[in-house]
């Protein structure tokens, strides 16, 4: 292949085009493997007895007559966990399996074994709890208040977050307007279509291999190996076919399970969850009750805002104390106000476990603060687009964190453009399928009205609050069958946002190589951090480009001892003179040897919130995103059809501009 030729192809598959994804064909024909499709000839089946009961006293468990059923291998219960019963994301809160007490509906109470699927939920069914009811403690403010009973050491607010900025009562004395809302965001599901699902096969020297669907391959292996009681090089993961994640598989669910029962029977063992069951394996996205009072000006300029914030964290606290933070954080939306008060509390109940779900806390405060920009607007007698774009941040403005906004902040941009965008046709009900309520004919347009609602929000990239957020990639360059190709391993999970395609268009970018494989994602590598957080592009496509970098100085420097010195370029497969005098193949160059290097890609720190008045330069980048939906409402029945979404996002670079369209 000529040296033009690989450029062509290099440049065509390379950063800031769109090339077939690797998956994309296995999953339009339904031939992708994905983790409930995994196999051992030697696998038998695991199964989990849950809790009917949202809080009760555990008094006794009898697995007797599960053991009696033929078929059945294990049957363990808390008394069977080799190490630590303990796990969680920021607080190891949770149990493996249930001790003493349940606090949901669902809770992991006993794990089965079985030579079918059918024969472990037989002895699931032959397993007796005996429980003693107890009162649930379900409202969120009641748990704020202290009501109702502790359900964990401390207490049962998990994190307040408090932000004060600016002088809010001295504020309030000056605002012309006034408008105050009550809001409620309930339990949202992400609903992947994937149910959670995994093979753990034991090694037979008292190690595992865990095939898996996750985000976060090392946070699940560490919570592994101390509730394994094992170090965590004997604790293999390796991410199998993800089904969507959006924050769902972020948390352990059937990973700690699957491994006890493989290493108890010395056999590979396949967990798949059915979709009732799925629902209890996730957290969800946090349940939120906000009050908020907006003060402004005549002109709608932003005096002060007010906002007591309430999550429902449910039995387990996740990832909730970041969530938390984040709708504090986020609580003004992306405007400028001089004056905040804001408080943000997140608490135990006992309603399902709550977490990561896209968004991350932003989501929930963006209805609150949305819904009241478009009141102020009602009540200052302006446009809302027009209020929004009034008090909108630009570069340089300071959060209620006081922290400075950096980079381009363009919010006000992104409404105007939305605004100028053609508004669908205006005709209502001008075929009866497509008026509120659809073929069922329960209007024939008489009280339909077209609505048009504007919103903005945004929220932050990568992990904040001063973890240090960093990623892993090792980059391999050699020559296989007589052409260079280059080998990208890391551990940053593929779930569906098109890491792996990303991670090939760079080594191609950087080494000017047209083959690439991307090894699947495991531990055998250090760690990439989780897929979420909008971080993976920027954390381990950064760790890719750097090891990339770092290959290519190096094959760079080996050809300057046979080109002589001067300005050298890897691409096309070939070490070039930028001046067009000489050139060497990696071919020749490399010969049957590879050049390797492994880069840790950290940003740059951040810093976590004073814990009484809020402050603190927190995050490291934002993103922004407004909205226009057109909607015919029924006003008598209550019925809406959605007519249009239009939508207007800041993407920075598309590194693949097919990507970002799908993901928009």
């Amino acid at each position: 292949m000529t040296g033009s030729a690989t450029d062509r192809l290099a440049t065509s598959d390379g950063v800031g085009t769109s090339p077939r994804r690797p998956d994309g064909a296995l999953k339009a024909r339904g031939e992708f493997a994905y983790s409930s499709d995994l196999w051992h000839e030697d696998m038998i089946w695991g199964a989990t007895l849950r809790s009917p009961h949202p809080h009760a006293r555990i008094r006794r468990v009898d697995i007797t007559e599960a053991l009696k059923l033929p078929g059945v291998y294990a049957v363990l219960t808390h008394a069977d966990v080799p190490g630590t019963n303990l796990y969680g994301l920021e607080h190891a809160d949770q149990p493996v399996l249930a001790v003493d007490v349940v606090r949901y509906q669902g809770e992991p109470v006993a794990l089965v074994a079985a030579d079918h699927p059918e024969t472990a939920r037989r002895a699931l069914a032959r397993i007796t709890v005996d429980y003693t009811e107890l009162p649930p403690l379900t409202d969120a403010h009641a748990a704020v208040a202290g009501a109702g009973p502790d359900l964990h050491p401390g207490g049962n607010v998990v994190r307040h977050v408090p932000i004060r900025h600016g002088d809010v009562e001295a504020a309030r004395a000056r605002a012309d307007v006034v408008v105050t809302g009550d809001y409620e965001v309930g339990m949202q599901d992400q609903a992947f279509l994937g149910p959670e699902s995994g093979l753990a096969v034991p090694d037979g020297e008292g190690g595992v291999d865990l095939y898996i669907a996750t985000q976060w391959l090392h946070v699940d292996r560490d919570q592994l190996a101390l509730s394994l009681d094992l170090p965590p090089e004997k604790v293999r993961l390796t991410t199998s076919g993800v089904g969507g994640a959006f924050g769902g598989r972020e948390d352990l669910s059937m990973q700690i399970h699957a491994c006890m029962l493989a290493l108890h029977t010395g056999r590979p063992v396949r967990v798949v969850y059915n979709r009732e069951e799925s629902f209890f394996g996730h957290v969800h996205r946090h349940p939120a009750r906000m009050q908020y009072t907006h003060g402004a000006t005549r002109e709608g300029k932003l005096v002060f805002i007010h906002a007591r914030i309430v999550l429902d964290g449910g039995a387990y606290a996740s990832s909730s104390g970041a969530v938390v933070a984040n709708a504090a954080c986020f609580a003004v939306g992306p405007y400028v106000c001089p004056n905040a008060r804001i408080d943000s509390y997140v608490v135990y109940t006992d309603n399902p476990p709550c977490g990561a779900m896209r968004g991350f806390g932003a989501v929930q405060t963006c209805f609150a603060y949305e819904s009241q920009m478009d009141r102020l607007a009602e009540a200052c007698g302006l446009d809302p687009v027009e209020l929004r774009v009034r008090n909108a941040m630009v570069e340089g403005s300071r959060l209620p964190t006081g922290q400075a906004v950096e980079g381009p902040t363009p919010v006000a941009e992104l409404l105007e453009r939305l605004q100028a965008m053609a508004l669908p046709d205006e005709r209502v009900g001008a075929d009866v399928i497509e008026l509120p309520g659809g073929a069922g004919n329960t209007t024939h347009g008489e009280g339909v009205r077209r609505g048009v609602g504007y919103a903005v929000g945004f929220k932050n990239i990568g992990f904040s609050e001063g973890f240090d957020d960093y990623s892993t990639a090792r980059v391999r360059l050699s020559i296989v069958a007589g052409e260079p190709q280059a080998e990208v391993h890391t551990a940053g999970a593929e779930v569906g946002q098109g890491l792996v395609t990303l991670q090939g268009q760079i080594a191609r970018t950087e080494l000017g190589v047209q083959r690439v494989v991307v090894v699947p994602a495991d531990t055998a590598v250090g760690s990439a951090g989780s897929s979420s957080a909008s971080r993976q592009t920027w954390m381990t496509g950064g760790a890719v480009m750097y090891a990339c970098r770092a290959v290519r100085d190096r094959v760079v420097a080996r050809a300057t001892l046979r080109l002589g010195p001067g300005e050298l370029a890897l691409a096309g497969g070939e070490v070039r003179r930028t001046d067009g005098s000489g050139a060497i193949g990696l071919a020749e160059l490399l010969g049957d040897e590879a050049v390797e290097e492994t880069f840790e890609h950290h940003h740059r720190p951040t810093s976590p919130l004073d814990a009484v008045t809020g402050q603190g330069d927190a995050h490291l980048a934002y993103a922004y995103s407004a909205h226009r939906a057109v909607v015919d409402v029924d006003r008598e029945l209550g019925l809406v059809r959605l007519v249009e979404i239009a939508t207007v996002q800041d993407v920075g670079r598309a590194l693949n501009p097919q990507a970002v369209e799908g993901q928009i």
